[in-house]
Formats: structure tokens, sequence, C-alpha cells
């Protein structure tokens, strides 16, 4: 198996005068009521996670729970106050600063909340600057920028000012501008939590487009639990600076770790997030002559399976039959998480 792409093993980070001094004394039991009772406070406790190439891990909690303190750490924004990250295998806390603007200038994109446009650039210009700050000619990176506009469905507005353009507009020039210099490794907080409901949904259907097209290893924070199911490979959910759990949209939502996750679960419309492989059964025994892709939504096939009688048949991409699933399961799926409503 290949290495992942970012790694962390044990990660702190703890505020405060003596936070180093009480995070040795502790032995790595670190309680965050005593810390705070001492002056400190635990952003981030005892992190340990890999994250794979092309792979989307999102990191979701409430305002608070250390998320975007994590991400700070891992692209260096901020000082661990213990434990390892590595990048690609490179330690990133024995970096000198040179390295580490190298890594961050190559490797490394970033998109937050406030999109940070320069308000006297045009559209092609605010994606071009980072391209020109690397030393790229001004004809390669405007055409560059421009290929950017066209990615992210800007056409026609290349010339326009941040000042003219709406809050999904500028907030796609924000994610151009950090896609231009080609990062292997993209760190996006919150950056869509400024939007309005109906162009939020937009621009995480044209990021999830994206992603496809481009594969990139990302790290995705949001206090948004639908979002994090809509877009995420695996979800970490955070509480006081803790992960909570790190699993699949599907096993977070299926089997809660914990009080804290379960919270969030009960009221998820399962049918819209599980597909058929995530409540499957692996017997092939008294099959009726229905079959659905593993790949389904339940949502999209409830209806069909509930009028059968037998059990329908799980197909692979090839046609194969790989497993079976009962109506009763659907019943099972749909209604069991939820709350009792009377």
């Amino acid at each position: 198996m290949s290495e992942p792409v970012i790694k962390c093993e044990n990660v702190y980070k703890i505020f405060g005068a003596n936070s180093k001094k009480m995070l040795q004394d502790s032995n790595g039991n670190v309680d965050a009521k005593t810390f705070q009772e001492n002056g400190c406070i635990v952003g981030v406790n005892n992190a340990s996670f890999e994250v794979s190439k092309g792979e989307m891990l999102v990191v979701m909690g409430l305002s608070g729970s250390g998320k975007s303190t994590l991400l700070r750490c891992i692209s260096r924004l901020t000082d661990a106050t213990g434990g390892k990250i590595f990048i690609e295998g490179q330690d990133l806390l024995q970096l000198n600063n040179k390295d580490l603007i190298d890594l961050r200038r190559n490797k490394m994109g970033m998109v937050f909340q406030s999109f940070a446009l320069l308000p006297h650039k045009t559209v092609v210009e605010n994606i071009a600057f980072p391209l020109q700050i690397k030393g790229i000619k001004t004809e390669d990176s405007i055409n560059k920028a421009m290929h950017m506009v066209k990615l992210v469905g800007l056409e026609g507005r290349e010339n326009y000012f941040p000042r003219e353009l709406s809050g999904g507009q500028q907030q796609r020039v924000g994610i151009a501008r950090s896609l231009a210099v080609e990062p292997d490794i993209w760190f996006l907080d919150e950056p869509f939590s400024a939007l309005d409901p109906l162009i939020r949904k937009e621009m995480q259907d044209e990021f999830l487009r994206l992603q496809d097209k481009l594969q990139k290893t990302i790290m995705f924070i949001t206090h948004d639990f639908d979002e994090a199911l809509k877009l995420a490979d695996r979800i970490a959910i955070m509480k006081d600076g803790i992960i909570e759990q790190l699993d699949t949209p599907a096993n977070i939502v299926l089997n809660p770790a914990t009080e804290y996750v379960r919270k969030f679960t009960e009221e998820v419309p399962r049918e819209k997030v599980l597909l058929i492989k995530d409540v499957m059964d692996t017997s092939k025994d008294n099959l009726g002559d229905l079959q659905v892709s593993k790949d389904e939504i339940i949502e999209n096939v409830a209806e069909k399976i509930l009028t059968q009688e037998k059990s329908v048949a799980v197909v692979d991409n090839n046609n194969e039959i790989i497993g079976s699933i009962n109506p009763t399961k659907i019943i099972n799926t749909v209604f069991g998480g939820r709350k009792n409503n009377s």
C-alpha cells in the first residue's frame, strides 16, 4: 500500500504560556478541564490519522471543536505543541522556513471562508497572482488563469472586479486561484459557509465535479453534517479537540461510536445517504427477478424493493450478483435509526 499523503501521530495543540511543560507532565493524558484551570486551552487533543492520495477527509464539529486548529497545525500556519505530522513522508515540524514556504507554494492549496480577493485586480489577475509570485511569466500565468476560469464556470466574467461578483462567484475565484498552482494537497476551511443555501448546494456539486476530475488529496472543514455526508470519502467528527469517530459516512450513520456522534446522525434521512452496498446481505438465496446496483442510493430504489415478496439481487458493475437485500432490511434501515415520532 502506498504511503499516506498526510499522516498525524498523537498531535496536540495547546494554547497557553506553560503548555509544553504541562503536556510533558501529563504523559499524553490531557484533561481539558485541568489544563484550563492552569491557564491553558486545549485545541487539539491526541489526533492520529492518515489521509490517502486522492481521498477527501471531511473534518466536522461544532464551533470550538478544534477542527480549524487541526487544519492550521497540518498546514503549519500554527505550530503543534506535540506529536508528529508527515506530508508525503516529510516531517513537517522539522522543516526550516525556506523548505516550509516551498512546500506550501508547490504542494499545498488553501481556501478559507473569507475569499481574500485583491479588490483592485480582475478575476483573471486574482487567479494569476500566485503564479506570478512563483516567478511564472505574465503571459503563461494569464493563460493558466483563463483555463481555471473555464474550469470553475466563470467564463465571461474574467475581467470583472470582485465587487462586481456575487458571493458564490467570489468563492469560485478563490477556488480557482488555489487550484492554479496545481496543489497535490488541498485544505479548505468552511469555504461555503458564508453562502446562501442554494448557492452553497451549487458550489458543493461543482466541488464534487472538480474533485472527480482532479483527484486531489483534500482536508475539508465544515460544521454542517449534511455537507460532510455529501462530500466526504471519510468523516472525522471532533468535540473538545478530540476526534470522536473517523469513518465512512455510511458507518458513521449506521454505527455511531459515541453518544455525541449519535446525536448528529439521528435526524439524518438514511435513505438519502446510504447506498445499497452499505446495507446488503452476502446471501444469494431466495432471490426474485428484480436486480439493483450496489451503488444505488437507497431512496432511488426503495419503492421497487418494497413491492417484492422475495429478496432482491444486488449486482456489481459487471452485473454479477454479489449479495441481496430484503424489503424488511429497507424498512429497518430507513426507520430504525430515527427518533420515534408519535
